[in-house]
C-alpha cells in the first residue's frame, strides 16, 4: 500500500467549482482508496492505494469528480515519497518563513513540462521573484508587497498553460506531506 497526494486544480475558488470535502472524501473511498484525508477546502486529498500507476490513479479521480460533481478539472497526483523528495530538494531561499516573501510550489500537470510553462510565462523579474524547477514542480517566491509587479503572478492565472498548473503555499505543502 502506497501513500499518495491528489491536488485538485481550481475548486472552491471565489465560489466556483464548489466541492464539499466530506463528499470528496466519500468519492475517494468509493474508488477503494484507503485512509483518505482532506486538508483545507482547496482540494488536497491524501490517500493510500495498492495501485502504482499515477496516470491510472489520476484518470480514476478525474472521472469520479466528473461523474459525482459534474466538473472537468485537472488533478495532480504524486506519491508522498516523491513529495517528500521535492521538499528535501527545495532551494535554500524557498520556504524559510520570511514574512516579507510569499513562497509557493507550482505543480505542473502532465503532459505539460517546465519548459512549456517557462516559454509561455517568461522570465521572472529577478528583483521581485525567484523560480527554480525540480522534477514536476517549480519553486516560486516573491515579495508580498510587490506581488502585482511580478511577471509570474498574473500570468500563472491567465496564461493558456494555467489549466496545467495547480499552486500551493509552502506551508500547505509541508502540512500535506506530514499527514
Amino acid at each position: 500500500m502506497k501513500r499518495y497526494v491528489a491536488l485538485l486544480r481550481g475548486i472552491n475558488v471565489s465560489g466556483k467549482n464548489k466541492v464539499f470535502m466530506p463528499a470528496l472524501k466519500e468519492g475517494f473511498e468509493q474508488l477503494a482508496f484507503e485512509d483518505v484525508k482532506t486538508y483545507l477546502n482547496s482540494g488536497n486529498v491524501i490517500f493510500s492505494s495498492h495501485e502504482d500507476d499515477i496516470k491510472k490513479l489520476t484518470n480514476q479521480i478525474e472521472l469520479m469528480i466528473h461523474n459525482q460533481f459534474h466538473l472537468d478539472i485537472s488533478v495532480f497526483v504524486i506519491s508522498k515519497q516523491d513529495l517528500l523528495d521535492i521538499l528535501h530538494n527545495s532551494p535554500q531561499w524557498w520556504g524559510n518563513n520570511n514574512k516579507d516573501i510569499y513562497d509557493n510550489l507550482i505543480f505542473i500537470i502532465p503532459p505539460a513540462k517546465f519548459l512549456d510553462v517557462y516559454n509561455e510565462i517568461g522570465e521572472p523579474k529577478k528583483e521581485l521573484e525567484k523560480i527554480e524547477n525540480y522534477k514536476e514542480v517549480i519553486f516560486w517566491s516573491f515579495s508580498r508587497k510587490d506581488y502585482q509587479k511580478t511577471n509570474w503572478w498574473s500570468k500563472t492565472a491567465s496564461a493558456n498553460i494555467s489549466s496545467k498548473l495547480t499552486i500551493r503555499t509552502a506551508n500547505t505543502v509541508r502540512k500535506i506531506a506530514n499527514l
